[in-house]
């Protein structure tokens, strides 16, 4: 499996954490960390896992670094920096954030102003709001924010809006590993107070429960650890909608 070399990394993240100098010092700061540390990022690239193109919905978007990170990854290839063994990083026709909270989509505005010809960032709950019809849906560990029934239903109209061939791409906690998943949910009440929001209950689930539940769906499953190393629980589970 290709992978992301250290220099090629060190340009993603400073490129793409730049678009969040104009939010402020914990926006840009926070963007840093999360894309130099967060393995999710550089797996989805080298791993060659989203529609090439298309319509994108990031569901809990947050401030949009997933959208920096994707900007910049094509803006390098353009340019002819993109690393041969590695695949084509994607050219979205559209990439859409939904996030429940203010602070982050003012944070978004300012990263990518109001009239950006990709990136839209909308306040609104994934559980309300009209997900329209995609090619690619994200939820990076924002599922078990909401209790079982709503979690239910949210993977039922995600289901519904994937045009064919579409993916849905997310990553949980494996609620049957014990430490790491103890750890892992230390971390997310940590990273939630820093960003300014109070500290949620969680309702989680294990592997094998969340890909029941999603097979229940009508979704076909693959799943992959996606900690690197770090002594978490999470794994990244890669959907598509069975024939």
């Amino acid at each position: 499996m290709p992978f992301m070399k250290t220099q090629l990394l060190q340009l993603l993240v400073d490129e793409s954490s730049r678009f969040f100098k104009k939010s402020g010092h914990f926006a840009y700061h926070y963007s840093r960390g999360k894309l130099s540390s967060d393995c999710f990022f550089r797996e989805m690239l080298t791993r060659g896992l989203l529609p090439t193109t298309g319509r994108y919905l990031d569901l809990g978007s947050g401030q949009g670094s997933l959208f920096a990170w994707l900007l910049t990854a094509r803006q390098v290839y353009e340019r002819g920096q993109w690393p041969s063994d590695l695949p084509v990083p994607p050219k979205p026709d559209s990439m859409r954030g939904v996030e429940l909270m203010q602070n982050d989509v003012d944070r978004a505005a300012l990263a990518f102003g109001k009239d950006h010809p990709v990136v839209r960032i909308e306040q609104g709950d994934m559980n309300e709001v009209d997900f329209g019809r995609v090619n690619l849906v994200t939820i990076l560990d924002a599922l078990h924010y909401f209790d079982h029934a709503h979690q239910k239903q949210v993977l039922q109209r995600i289901h519904a809006a994937l045009l064919p061939g579409g993916v849905f791409l997310t990553r949980i906690g494996d609620a049957s590993a014990g430490l790491p998943f103890h750890l892992s949910n230390w971390v997310d009440h940590v990273v939630t107070f820093a960003r300014g929001h109070r500290l949620p209950r969680l309702y989680c689930r294990s592997l094998s429960d969340w890909q029941l539940l999603l097979e229940e769906v009508g979704f076909s499953v693959e799943t992959d650890a996606m900690s690197e190393g770090k002594p978490f629980a999470n794994v990244m589970l890669l959907c598509r909608v069975r024939a």
